[in-house]
């Protein structure tokens, strides 16, 4: 093989590399769920900016602010209710950010503070 011959091919395998690696990172990828607590009595779950109303089933990395030491963060699937599937991820006790990875299994799904959830809380849907 001459040169110029194995300067394509090298070009070539490491062009085929890079693009089997950025398919592989981006399918291996956790997505990420940010969820805020208080100050005052206010609550939300988000990804990408944008309220979550529908997710896909799976595993997310979800980071919490909470920003009251009289507030908490929960998950919890509604429906079904059994298996019970609930998360406390930040307590009343303090101000914090948690970051878990967790898998959100298809029902309708809860994000609330159990102290306040009459006021704070926001529902949402996981499908297949």
């Amino acid at each position: 093989m001459n040169r110029k011959a194995a300067a394509v091919l090298a070009i070539c395998m490491a062009v085929a590399l890079a693009v089997a690696g950025a398919a592989l990172s981006r399918s291996s990828a956790t997505p990420t769920l940010k969820g805020v607590v208080g100050p005052g009595y206010t609550i939300s779950l988000k990804k990408g900016g944008k309220k979550v109303k529908t997710l896909k089933a799976g595993k997310y990395r979800i980071v919490v602010s909470d920003k009251s030491s009289f507030h908490n963060f929960t998950l919890e699937r509604e429906k079904p209710s059994k298996p019970k599937l609930e998360k406390l991820i930040t307590s009343t006790s303090a101000t914090t950010t948690k970051t878990i990875v967790w898998t959100l299994k298809p029902g309708s799904w809860r994000a609330y503070c159990s102290v306040h959830e009459a006021q704070m809380h926001q529902d949402f849907k996981v499908i297949k």
